[in-house]
């Protein structure tokens, strides 16, 4: 009998069919009317929610304690000791989930929580390992859904990913693509990138998107430049070989105005050229400097995981008590 007809051994059953895993960050004002609309879904299997506060300056802390108080559902409450971002918050989160299917979301209802059964049973009868969300409506401010497209584009350039997909925060991935994004320890993470990397059964559907119920995006430039950040340097080194393309390029360039300059010289014309050869000298500076500081972004995050910088910190846990109905 050959290897590839001996039979796999199957993966051990969960003990719940779905799990939701929600970062929390200044949403003491919708995370409890979040929880209210999850905690009526019936899918296969039965569901368990995961709130994870990431450090939020609001009241969200008391807030999600009194929700776990009342909770008709398997609910578990984290509490970060700081804020550490979005994807180390989800990454919190996962590590908590015990779920066969696994949907993370935001807590803003900008995802509407009627789709996540739709998702769920998307994933689990497709067999998928990742189901991402796309909107043919975003309700997002127009320089958040540039940021959204660009962060999508390069995406595309440094990530093996199918082109086009949309990487949405509101995906499903199954307990397999959990259980190997989970085994990264570094302090940098990024979800996608992670899922990218495990697993090749990916697909999307198109799902509504509302308006913000309260309050602003939570997500600035600087954050969203960190997220690029993340994205370009952890899991390609595609930034160095263009920083390597540029130094070639520059280096080619100077040979030939160099060459242009003796060949003036042995003709007898002086070059006036000061204008001219101080452009190409900051230019080439330029590339130098630009070299240096990708190189540099590369070291820094490598003393930065050997150094144990922490991807989060968990302050503490609670597991709400379900009591049956009567």
């Amino acid at each position: 009998m050959n290897e590839e007809d001996l039979p796999m051994d199957p993966i051990p059953p969960a003990p719940i069919g779905l799990s939701i895993v929600v970062p929390v960050y200044n949403g003491a004002a919708t995370v409890g009317l979040l929880v209210d609309a999850l905690s009526a879904l019936r899918p296969e299997g039965g569901l368990e929610i995961i709130l994870v506060n990431d450090g939020s300056p609001d009241n969200s802390a008391e807030v999600c304690r009194d929700i776990a108080a009342r909770a008709t559902v398997p609910l578990t409450y984290i509490e970060h000791a700081r804020n550490f971002g979005e994807h180390n918050a989800v990454m919190t989160g996962l590590r908590h989930a015990s779920g066969a299917y696994v949907i993370t979301m935001d807590d803003d209802l900008q995802n509407p929580p009627e789709e996540v059964v739709r998702i769920y049973d998307h994933a689990r009868n497709g067999d998928y390992d990742v189901v991402y969300t796309r909107y043919a409506v975003k309700e997002h401010e127009g320089w958040r859904n540039l940021g959204s497209r660009f962060a999508n584009w390069v995406a595309d350039q440094l990530m093996d990913k199918p082109p086009g997909l949309y990487l949405s925060s509101f995906r499903c991935m199954s307990a397999l693509a959990v259980r190997e994004v989970v085994k990264y320890a570094g302090p940098y993470p990024y979800v996608d990138g992670l899922l990218m990397q495990v697993t090749q059964r990916l697909d999307s559907i198109e799902v509504k998107h509302f308006a913000r119920v309260e309050g602003r995006s939570n997500y600035t430039v600087k954050r969203l430049v960190r997220l690029w950040m993340n994205l370009a340097t952890n899991f390609s080194v595609l930034p160095l070989r263009l920083a390597i393309i540029a130094g070639v390029a520059m280096g080619t360039l100077g040979l030939f105005i160099a060459l242009i300059v003796v060949i003036e010289a042995m003709m007898g014309s002086t070059p006036s050229g000061y204008a001219s050869l101080m452009v190409v000298t900051l230019l080439i500076a330029g590339v130098q400097f630009l070299v240096l500081g990708v190189m540099g972004e590369y070291v820094g995050r490598a003393f930065m995981s050997a150094n144990g910088k922490p991807q989060g910190v968990v302050r503490g846990v609670v597991r709400a008590i379900v009591r049956p109905a009567r």
